[in-house]
């Protein structure tokens, strides 16, 4: 699977999560689990939000 696909399955899943659990914190730690670092699990977290925006 190349990087952009697992990015935009991650970015999903986070996305879902978000929709049903909006905290940051929590959010922040699923993707941590993911294995990515700190920088790049805020990055999807600012990226999730804007999403999140988008739908409500």
């Amino acid at each position: 699977m190349k990087s952009d696909e697992k990015r935009s399955h991650r970015l999903n899943y986070l996305l879902k999560q978000y929709l049903n659990n909006p905290l940051e914190k929590d959010l922040f730690e699923k993707a941590k689990r993911m294995g990515v670092s700190d920088s790049t699990a805020r990055d999807y977290i600012r990226t999730v939000i804007i999403q999140a925006k988008k739908y409500t």
